[in-house]
């Protein structure tokens, strides 16, 4: 946001802060079928944490990667979770003559890089149950919500009661795609001119692999403890 001279106004002081303000509108979620925080790691992780503490909801990962066209990696083919969920843009693979062959062999090279990534952060965590729950799907904001979109078709294939996905700020036009996906959409402050997401924020530094392999374990520590709003 912008004050009438053109500076600076944050909305958050740090993605703690944007979870706790975030999770005053989820509230309704703690009664609803067994609701799940998943955070996209990794700055989704200390806003879920928040939000999960604030619901009395366990909280996990969600990890998606991109899977892209082999020579043009920017350019999204498909996309791959690492529980081995995956969707794929027919569209573009057609457009492109990209063969089911070519799509396996690179959805495998990103798999095995997600496989690596939940280790470093989940350790022995075993993957928790999501089918007929609430899955309320979080990450410190969006740009183009390009991994959300792929996120939640991958979750829709966990045959869940609903998919809720719940950002701090993210620019209107991609609620509104998201809101195509998911059965709700939670976003505070949508602005028609974004910038970026550490726009929004006093403090934005790199969330480091060290702080979500804490914030899980201490989230599985205190989660007995904690009590709905």
């Amino acid at each position: 946001m912008l004050s009438p001279g053109g500076l600076k106004m944050s909305l958050y002081r740090d993605r703690a802060d944007a979870g706790r303000k975030l999770a005053s509108q989820l509230h309704e979620f703690a009664r609803s079928r067994r609701p799940i925080v998943l955070a996209l790691p990794r700055g989704g992780v200390p806003v879920g944490y928040e939000i999960a503490k604030a619901l009395g909801a366990p909280l996990d990962l969600y990890i998606v990667r991109k899977i892209g066209v082999p020579g043009y990696e920017e350019l999204a083919m498909g996309a791959v979770a690492s529980d081995g969920s995956y969707v794929i843009d027919e569209a573009t693979m057609e457009s492109l003559g990209i063969t089911q062959e070519h799509f396996q062999a690179a959805m495998e090279r990103e798999l095995a890089e997600l496989k690596r990534r939940e280790r470093a952060y989940r350790d022995d965590r075993p993957d928790p149950e999501l089918a007929g729950r609430s899955l309320i799907v979080v990450d410190d904001g969006l740009a183009t919500g390009a991994s959300m979109y792929s996120a939640v078709a991958a979750l829709r294939q966990r045959k869940p009661a609903e998919i809720v996905v719940a950002v701090p700020v993210a620019p209107a036009e991609t609620c509104r795609a998201l809101e195509r996906v998911a059965d709700r959409v939670i976003c505070p402050h949508r602005p028609a001119y974004f910038g970026a997401v550490g726009f929004y924020y006093d403090d934005f530094a790199q969330t480091r692999d060290d702080e979500v392999r804490e914030l899980l374990a201490r989230a599985d520590r205190e989660k007995a403890s904690w009590k709905v709003a």
